[in-house]
């Protein structure tokens, strides 16, 4: 019995990482076919997983298109997670940007290889009326991305990136881990990172770490757009993204050293 339990858990928390993957994300979910050959598990018993996990809030299901996505629950899991004062310190500011810029803000922290959203905040004329919260993306094509791993140098990218699979998501992306280095680079100079059609043609981003009191970098602010709008303010932004993160930075004990 336990062994059987433990094995309905594994197919759930399979199912529940395909759903927070990019292309269920941005599709608006899958369905139980696109899921069933995902994970690499039975038709029916996929479908049943999946009911139950409907059932108890982890996953939604469309009415009209049948497809499933990640739940209200998994949202609320993934915020209690997260540093309470970090989450707390950073919603006003995440508020402040979008108002400022007039685009969507973003908190996101690094998860293994890729980038977790954890909050969103979107403006009326926001283009995609999905969420981003809950959702993850790799971590080498997006700005957020690159200011979680602002500090890293080749080789320690070699070891987060070990085995992932350079997929130009968009026609800017890098194309290995030396390209993504020298952006990552460029990015540090700058104290913020640009990320220009590399997750999704005509989508620019741009982010900037937020440290602990130690200096560890923790999370990352992000404000992302279509390019044909927030292109013609990339610097503009950058720069204030930036300064927002180092606010909260500072909120969370952290202390810029004079150079």
């Amino acid at each position: 019995m336990a062994g059987e339990q433990a094995t309905s858990l594994r197919r759930a928390l399979a199912l529940l990482d395909a759903l927070g993957s990019q292309e269920p994300g941005a599709e608006g979910g899958w369905g139980v076919t696109q899921l069933a050959t995902l994970v690499g598990q039975d038709k029916s018993r996929v479908s049943r997983t999946l009911q139950t996990l409907a059932d108890s809030g982890y996953v939604e299901r469309d009415g009209s298109s049948q497809r499933y996505r990640l739940g209200w629950r998994v949202f609320a899991l993934a915020a209690r997670a997260g540093d309470r004062r970090l989450l707390e310190t950073s919603r006003p500011m995440l508020t402040r940007l979008m108002v400022g810029l007039r685009e969507r803000s973003h908190l996101s922290v690094l998860q293994g290889s890729a980038v977790l959203t954890l909050v969103t905040e979107s403006p009326q004329q926001a283009v995609q009326t999905v969420s981003w919260a809950g959702r993850t993306a790799p971590a080498y094509c997006t700005s957020s991305g690159r200011a979680l791993l602002i500090d890293c140098d080749e080789d320690r990218l070699r070891e987060i990136l070990a085995g992932v699979r350079f997929r130009p998501l968009g026609p800017r992306a890098p194309r290995d881990v030396g390209e993504m280095h020298r952006r990552i680079v460029a990015a540090r100079g700058r104290g913020w990172a640009v990320a220009d059609e590399e997750s999704e043609p005509e989508l620019v981003s741009v982010a900037a770490p937020v440290r602990d009191g130690s200096g560890r970098v923790v999370a990352a602010l992000n404000v992302s757009g279509p390019k044909f709008r927030m292109g013609k303010q990339l610097q503009t932004a950058g720069a204030t993204v930036k300064s927002a993160a180092d606010e909260v930075s500072a909120e969370l004990g952290w202390r810029r050293l004079p150079v």
